[in-house]
């Protein structure tokens, strides 16, 4: 039996706010239902708060269990601090 983690990454692609969002950076996907029937995904973004996105901003991404672990380990607010220019 194969264990489900309900937690997806996806690559950001596109952003209208470059504070929030970061083209080739990697985000967690949060489930939410509702907003997938409006095409829509709950990202946690760059200040570490979970919003709704455009699903067309993003590429979804399949990592092994071991990689998910992984970056779910990393808080989102660091990887934004590092991703920033001059740090």
């Amino acid at each position: 039996m194969t264990t489900k983690i309900s937690h997806q990454f996806a690559v950001c692609v596109k952003t209208e706010d470059p504070d929030l969002l970061t083209p080739r950076m990697v985000y967690e996907i949060l489930p939410d239902e509702s907003a997938a029937k409006s095409k829509l995904v709950r990202v946690i973004d760059n200040e570490g708060e979970d919003y709704l996105y455009p699903a067309s901003f993003f590429l979804f991404v399949d990592f092994p269990l071991t990689v998910q672990r992984t970056l779910r380990k990393v808080s989102p607010r660091t990887v934004a601090a590092l991703s920033r220019p001059g740090v």
